[in-house]
């Protein structure tokens, strides 16, 4: 703790913890009713991971949620985001389908275990697993009139039966991933894209905008549904967290300033400009024309206004050039070298990814000066270069990782008290190594090594460093 900022501390109500998500950790996919998530099959089919390896087990979480809840309490941390499951609430998915209720009982176990811990349950309602029958029966986010109506009844089975505990959701977690990942470049379930060689079926010049428009009409949905009938008796709030890095452009010129610019509106605007500011970002209907899917006038009143936040994930920065023939970075080139030759920050395992904290300090600054909310950052982490490929002792020793979290949190105590930036809560990613999606169990971004043969737990220095860290920051004022 040199830095002189961390003698600010941030506001008693400062809510910091750990985040992990349903499918990353739980394994047990057919155990107690669970149905399939269509990550099920998607993971276990060969290429769709780097390792080959799947969901099934993960870090054992449905079998090991109480040594996590201890692990949790040990850190001191005050809050603890994590997923639920769809394909266990309500195996079919379905709004008409039953619902599960060893399901039900596997989260209120967890909400309860960690209340007692005075840990606060911080709660994502999706989290990429949906379940797969509704895919197979209509296409799933595809399909506006169908998903808006499934999503919203499992968001209401989840507020009736956790929400007299749980006074903090999230309905969707990155709904670029969800839209762009899954439905362009087809990299994550389903895995639907214009590539043939990669998928049999998608088109990725409309689809991602289609399921981007119907994600943020279920999010609207569920959150009209809970401020109507929940929220009076549970009083707890509801957002939605979107992903985005920094965009800094590559030079001073007038075209890479621009660039940069529309980065962030593709990145970012495409999804919080139309939940805070009630409307798309003008150049995302100047790149995509009659692509982008319109809301109709009744549509863009339930979506304005839809977040009681700004809920944010972010892990780097980019530099920005103008050129760049991908619609998903906004036709933008993205690059970590300067001009000079030199590289932005440390290189993390995963090629998107190097450590800039200043970067994270202007996005934060952006966020606040254009939607004017209060920010709980709910994802922010580093994966260190062939961690696992290390020896365990070397492995926990993550200098970089606490260098990346040194200027994190340096940044952010920044933003808070000289910038004025009001953030409100700080979830590093993850509180476990866990399944990272296409990467499978290669890339590593816990705070916590898991050994993955024997499921045992060994805090990093980055988990020591941290807690300490916000623990001071976090002390009464």
């Amino acid at each position: 703790m040199a830095s002189d900022s961390l003698t600010k501390l941030l506001s008693k109500d400062f809510i910091w913890g750990f985040a992990t998500a349903s499918f990353q950790i739980e394994g047990s996919t057919d155990v107690d009713g669970r149905g399939k998530s269509f990550w099920d099959d998607f993971s276990r089919t060969p290429g769709k991971t780097l390792d080959g390896r799947n969901g099934d087990v993960a870090t054992d979480s449905y079998k090991l949620w109480k040594e996590d809840v201890e692990l949790l309490a040990q850190y001191g941390v005050k809050s603890y985001r994590f997923s639920i499951a769809w394909s266990r609430i309500i195996p079919l998915g379905g709004r008409d389908d039953p619902v599960n209720p060893k399901g039900i009982e596997f989260y209120s176990k967890l909400i309860d275990a960690l209340l007692e811990k005075n840990i606060i349950p911080f709660v994502t309602l999706y989290h990429w697993d949906l379940p797969q029958s509704l895919h197979e029966r209509y296409g799933g986010w595809l399909n506006k009139e169908e998903i808006v109506k499934d999503y919203t009844r499992y968001a209401k089975v989840c507020f009736e039966a956790f929400g007299d505990r749980v006074k903090y959701w999230l309905t969707m977690n990155e709904p670029w991933c969800i839209s762009i990942l899954g439905y362009g470049r087809g990299v994550f379930a389903p895995g639907r894209s214009s590539d043939r060689a990669r998928s049999p079926e998608g088109d990725s010049s409309t689809e991602p905008w289609i399921v981007g428009r119907n994600v943020i009409l279920s999010h609207a949905n569920a959150v009209k549904a809970y401020r109507e009938n929940f929220k009076p008796a549970q009083k707890g709030q509801i957002g939605i967290t979107l992903n985005g890095d920094w965009q800094m452009p590559y030079d001073d010129s007038p075209q890479n300033v621009a660039a940069a610019q529309h980065a962030l509106d593709v990145a970012i605007g495409w999804f919080a400009d139309p939940i805070y500011l009630g409307h798309y970002p003008p150049y995302m209907r100047e790149m995509l024309g009659s692509r982008l899917p319109e809301f109709s006038e009744q549509e863009i009143e339930l979506v304005k206004g839809s977040s009681d936040f700004y809920g944010m994930n972010t892990y780097t920065t980019n530099l920005c050039r103008a050129g760049g023939d991908d619609e998903f970075q906004g036709l933008v080139d993205y690059t970590f070298t300067r001009p000079d030759g030199t590289q932005l920050g440390k290189q993390a395992h995963c090629a998107w990814l190097q450590d800039y904290p200043e970067g994270f300090r202007s996005l934060l600054n952006y966020l606040w000066n254009r939607y004017h909310l209060p920010i709980y950052v709910t994802e922010n982490g580093f994966a260190v270069k062939d961690e696992d490929t290390m020896p365990l002792e070397q492995a926990l020793n993550d200098t970089d990782r606490v260098h990346y979290f040194e200027g994190t949190t340096r940044v952010l105590l920044q933003a808070t008290h000289e910038d004025g930036v009001d953030v409100k809560a700080y979830f590093p990613w993850s509180l476990l190594d866990n399944f990272e999606w296409a990467d499978g169990y290669v890339t590593r971004f816990g705070l916590t090594y898991v050994d993955y043969d024997t499921q045992k737990r060994y805090p990093k220095q980055s988990a020591r460093f941290l807690t300490k860290v916000l623990i001071f920051i976090n002390l009464p004022c």
